[in-house]
């Protein structure tokens, strides 16, 4: 068989077999496919899809491509959380301390920023001295030590997917249902843990924009798990706006340390105690959702949770005097407040704009080898909901980069929506999904 024919075959919207994409994974892998070639085969799956068969085929080939990390020398039910990205999104950080300090370990391997989205990766390493980088051995020491460790995939760990999540980021073939499912459970699969917990987004700011497609890529993710042996249970949430007040590397840092210190940002902590609830539950340590959630929410209001985080950036080299003294970080250049040109309420928050207009002030990538400025970003003052005057302050922009100050003023005004009545409030989180099938979130 040769690449250009298997590429010709996915065009034209017919199944491969596991061979075949075997023949694929291993030789892109390897070197032998180049990304030219790869991205092209990337392009006809985002079109032509997979079959239920190709999706497990090649999440397997990929989980295989390396290491399966070996967890069961340490105490307990290892379980992870996993999100499908969105704006704003910086649950992880606060949610896997929390969940440790109730006695649940979380191994936690994250990606870098893709599309739109920002990513776990990129917030851990705006730390001074984090390190995402450790060995498998390492990455075990860390576990048995606090009870959490997060990372990036090492070379061991399924580096099919490392390399083609690069791929995907600057190819415009993220939003595909079998190579997200592959991508995700791939990593999740291999980094050891019993149980896994996912936050599929759905709305303006994420990769599946619809509920139908949302609920699909749920489904899919769901049911690789538990085919897997791991018990998963996914939630679909709202992503029309995005999480919390800040967007951009370091400041959502801030943000996650300033809700475990004890700060309510609603949203933030409302999605944290139900991600949490449900992990808690799943390691053995609560009896239900509703438990687990109480159990999360006294870690944080005992400090419990807010030590665990230092814990953590402690044992992977990070300076804990920025956690503790956020104010001593490095300035943007540059920052301009965005103000409302009209009275109203603020009745919609385009999160895809925002996510893009961090981009250009330097808080993602648009290239592989770009480098992030962790202190880019964006910082609102309004919610969707919120009533606003007019001159009155929606948000504020940061960057390095002069030239980006103008376009970007210009995007994030347009991506707020200001209207005569008040909005009707939409539930945040909105379907659970697990084993049994789908139904309505209810505590």
């Amino acid at each position: 068989m040769t690449v250009n024919e298997l590429i010709r075959k996915k065009r034209d919207g017919a199944a491969l077999s596991p061979d075949e994409l075997r023949y694929i994974v291993d030789g892109f892998v390897q070197g032998l496919i180049p990304e030219y070639q790869m991205s092209s085969f990337l392009m006809a799956t985002f079109f032509r899809g997979m079959s239920v068969e190709e999706t497990s085929t090649f999440t397997r080939l990929m989980l295989h491509s390396g290491e399966v990390i070996d967890l069961s020398g340490i105490p307990g039910v290892k379980v992870d959380k996993h999100s499908t990205g969105g704006v704003g999104d910086k649950i992880s950080l606060p949610l896997a301390p929390i969940v440790a300090a109730c006695g649940v370990p979380v191994p936690m391997i994250s990606g870098h920023g893709l599309g739109h989205t920002g990513g776990t990766l990129d917030k851990l390493e705006s730390i001074p001295g984090f390190t995402t980088s450790l060995s498998i051995a390492e990455y075990k020491k860390v576990i048995a030590e606090v009870g959490v460790v997060m990372i990036g995939q090492t070379k061991e760990i399924a580096p099919a997917d490392k390399k083609m999540y690069a791929l995907r980021d600057v190819t415009a073939t993220v939003e595909c249902i079998p190579l997200i499912a592959g991508s995700i459970m791939s990593k999740k699969l291999a980094e050891g843990s019993d149980a896994l917990v996912l936050d599929v987004k759905t709305g303006r700011g994420a990769f599946m924009p619809t509920y139908e497609r949302s609920l699909e890529l749920a489904t899919a993710l769901v049911g690789i798990g538990n085919s897997f042996g791991k018990e998963t249970i996914g939630f679909i949430t709202d992503m029309n706006q995005p999480l919390g007040m800040m967007i951009g590397n370091w400041l959502e840092v801030v943000e996650s340390v300033e809700c475990l210190r004890g700060k309510n940002v609603s949203d933030i902590m409302e999605l944290t105690y139900v991600l949490g609830g449900a992990m808690v539950m799943l390691g053995k340590k609560a009896s239900s959702l509703k438990e687990g959630m109480e159990r999360c929410n006294e870690v944080v209001k005992n400090g419990k949770a807010y030590e665990k985080l230092l814990q953590l950036v402690k044992r992977q080299g990070g300076d804990t005097s920025f956690i503790e003294h956020p104010e001593k970080y490095p300035q943007s250049k540059y920052s301009q407040k965005i103000n409302c040109p009209q009275s109203g309420f603020v009745t919609a928050i385009d999160s895809l704009e925002l996510g893009f207009t961090g981009i250009a002030l330097g808080a993602g990538r648009t290239r592989v080898d770009d480098v992030i400025d962790p202190k880019a970003g964006i910082v609102l003052t309004k919610k969707v909901g919120d009533a606003v005057n007019a001159g009155d302050t929606v948000a504020i922009l940061y960057t390095d980069n002069k030239n980006a100050i103008e376009s970007s003023a210009k995007r994030i005004e347009k991506a707020f929506a200001i209207g005569p009545a008040k909005p009707k409030p939409s539930p945040l989180i909105i379907s659970q999904v697990d084993k049994n099938g789908v139904k309505p979130f209810k505590i």
